[in-house]
């Protein structure tokens, strides 16, 4: 299985920002972590990060015809970006949205995703391992 792993804006901050919150682990390190699970063994998995929404939405269009699953950290985007909701619901690949916090647990604004509805599923407050849940989510649903 081919599958796409997009992080959005200051997801490239990891480690450094609010490490109470996100954990003091980067980016790198997830994703070092992640391709080493036995569950990801098989499948190819490519990482894209961009704090620019065009760049993320230009990647999701990008990944039809070569991408079997999509895991996505849209960040902040997840609050209101219907253009984001749009290109995951165009592209028709199962898509999971995962989130490093529970964002149902903190400020009001965060418990709203636009995204949500066009996800296969939504994975919050597991730290990295949501990435791996994620990953999980999309091989036993395509299988």
């Amino acid at each position: 299985m081919k599958v796409l792993i997009i992080n959005g804006p200051n997801l490239n901050l990891l480690g450094i920002r609010e490490p109470d919150i996100y954990g003091s682990e980067t980016l790198t390190d997830i994703e070092a972590w992640l391709n080493k699970q036995s569950e990801a063994n098989g499948h190819t998995i490519n990482w894209f990060q961009s704090n620019q929404e065009g760049d993320i939405i230009d990647c999701i269009h990008e990944a039809m015809g070569s991408t079997e699953g999509i895991i996505i950290n849209p960040g902040a985007l997840t609050h209101y970006s219907y253009t984001l909701r749009d290109a995951i619901s165009s592209v028709n690949i199962p898509t999971v949205e995962v989130h490093l916090s529970d964002i149902n647990n903190r400020e009001n604004f965060r418990k709203n995703s636009v995204i949500k509805d066009v996800c296969i599923a939504q994975i919050t407050g597991l730290g990295k391992t949501g990435y791996l849940e994620g990953l999980i989510k999309l091989i036993t649903n395509t299988v």
